[in-house]
């Protein structure tokens, strides 16, 4: 994804905030230690962040400022390392016969931050909990694959008829159909277990959450910073080499990276536009330009009168309109490279050229592809982005490329932080369109097509509905085999320009870069600095 040009895979990770985010393989950067030996191991050292949008509830947090956090508090099933291979964390195995009964083992000795146990009771009664539509996750969608959850999410049920303990360690996962590649889905953060100190109050639990990873929670300073500190009892092989992290909370990229650059913050995800020309030669070996796996795309908000009944060719038409090559070359400086289809780089079942001529720059037939279909209503369109990312030079840039292309009159909608701007996306709020990222929570095509244009599927904000395109990802998930999914999915993105349920813009990159006061700094695939591996130096 993201610019990769290897087919690495990684886990975990939604919407892209600040440019990307990330937990997996696929590293770059500083990946030694310091060579003079001169590190303090209970250092702790500081990240540039957004405040979260939810509470750090691990099923409610589906964007990248609350997972990274999430993500550090919570150790999963399983992970994947840099050539896709699945690891084991806090499973010992997890097999299945048919794809559609799961058995999981969990190693023993896993504690939550409390000392109590993780068992197999940690993770059954924490999905249910997740899934029960009374206790508003806004990931409880990703459990419908699981047999009862039908029941549970209309309140007809308290528990899921699919999930069963077997003992302290043990439970199976049986699915209501088939599913070759379910495995893949268990490193996303949703699937987490809670322990039972989370149920007394669910609210405060997210202020103030219990996870069984590799850094405990300290504290959460609205607006400010989220605090936390190295796990000593953590059982998983990634413990900390520093001794805890903060999360500085920042409004915008350009005051961070002024920051990093006199030492206040000592890791940034992401170089805003404005500082890609001079980073390099800022930082130095501190620089790091790196894959990455997410994509930017421009969506559409079919669920306004101007979008609700759109043909398709009005959309392809604005897609042709943008011209690509030159915002990447110019604004960005190279630091993304031209999408040609909807799946990220680097992921499996990535593809090139599955948009075809959607996303080629050609104003004569991006206007005639406007006439054709109709014309944009009121002729003239507002991209909404949030301030706080980057974003506004090249959103600009995408507008005036529209304007001086077709003669649709293009403004922009800035909202002052990621999350007013997914505030606005859920309360259906946007006017026209909406700057939407995506980073994997899988690593498969799946999840770039499902998970974002399924009707019910949680990362679909847009509204965007087809019975055919249900119907194929339907047909994609009953396949036998991973091989035979990916491929079914490989053909359904290749009919995505008939549909065009959103603008594919560009892959990410990881254009990031840290202070002199840190080392072994390096960057997973999703964009997200390696917590456990950065090391402070005295």
């Amino acid at each position: 994804m993201r610019g990769a040009k290897s087919a690495k895979w990684v886990a975990i990770a939604a919407v892209v905030a600040l440019g990307a985010t990330a937990c997996g393989g696929g590293e770059s950067g500083d990946k030694g230690g310091d060579k003079s030996g001169a590190v303090d191991p209970n250092g702790k050292f500081s990240v540039e962040v957004g405040e979260p949008e939810n509470p750090l509830q691990p099923a409610n947090t589906m964007e990248s400022n609350g997972s990274i956090v999430t993500r550090a508090l919570f150790s999963q099933l399983v992970n994947y390392d840099a050539k896709g291979n699945i690891k084991m964390v806090n499973a010992e195995s997890v097999e299945t016969k048919d794809n559609k009964t799961y058995t999981v083992k969990l190693k023993a000795g896993w504690k939550f931050h409390d000392g109590t146990p993780v068992t197999a009771d940690s993770y059954v009664k924490a999905w249910n909990w997740a899934a029960d539509p009374k206790n508003k996750q806004t990931n409880g969608s990703w459990f419908a694959d699981i047999e009862g959850y039908d029941k549970v999410s209309t309140s007809k049920a308290k528990e899921m008829t699919g999930l069963k303990v077997v003992d302290e360690t043990s439970f199976t996962i049986k699915l209501t159909t088939p599913l070759p590649y379910y495995v893949y889905k268990l490193g996303y953060e949703v699937f987490s277990p809670l322990p039972e100190s989370f149920y007394a109050d669910p609210a405060a639990a997210g202020q103030k959450p219990v996870g069984n990873g590799p850094y405990k929670f300290v504290s959460w300073q609205h607006k400010k910073q989220i605090e936390v500190a190295r796990n000593d009892d953590y059982q998983g092989e990634d413990k900390a080499k520093n001794g805890g992290v903060l999360f500085k909370n920042y409004t915008n990229l350009e005051t961070a990276y002024e920051d990093l650059k006199s030492g206040n913050v000592d890791v940034l995800r992401q170089i805003a536009p404005k500082d890609l020309p001079v980073y390099k030669q800022d930082l130095g070996d501190r620089a790091v330009d790196g894959a990455n796996s997410a994509i930017q795309t421009i969506a559409p908000a079919f669920y306004t009168k101007q979008f609700k009944d759109i043909d398709p060719k009005v959309v392809q038409g604005l897609s042709m309109a943008i011209d690509r090559e030159t915002i990447t070359k110019t604004v960005l400086r190279d630091t993304r490279e031209p999408a040609t289809g909807w799946v990220a780089q680097g992921v499996l079942g990535y593809q090139p050229n599955a948009a075809g001529d959607v996303v080629k720059y050609d104003p004569a037939k991006a206007k005639a592809l406007i006439e054709e279909g109709g014309g944009v209503p009121g002729n003239a369109v507002v991209i909404q982005f949030n301030a706080d990312g980057g974003h506004k030079q090249w959103v600009e840039a995408v507008c005036n490329s529209i304007t001086n292309a077709t003669g649709v009159k293009c403004t922009t909608d800035s909202k002052p932080d990621f999350q007013a701007d997914l505030k606005a996306r859920e309360a259906e709020e946007v006017k026209s369109l909406y700057r939407s990222g995506w980073n994997l929570d899988f690593p498969m095509n799946a999840n770039f097509i499902r998970d974002l244009f399924g009707t019910t599927s949680s990362g679909n904000q847009s509204g965007f509905s087809n019975k055919e395109i249900d119907r194929l990802i339907k047909e994609a998930d009953g396949a036998k085999t991973l091989e035979e999914s990916t491929k079914l999915y490989q053909e359904l993105e290749k009919k995505l320009p008939e549909y065009m349920p959103s603008i594919p813009l560009w892959y990410y990159k990881v254009n990031a870069g840290y202070s002199e006061n840190v080392t072994g700094v390096a960057y997973n695939q999703k964009g997200d600095p390696v917590l456990t591996g950065v090391q402070v130096k005295k």
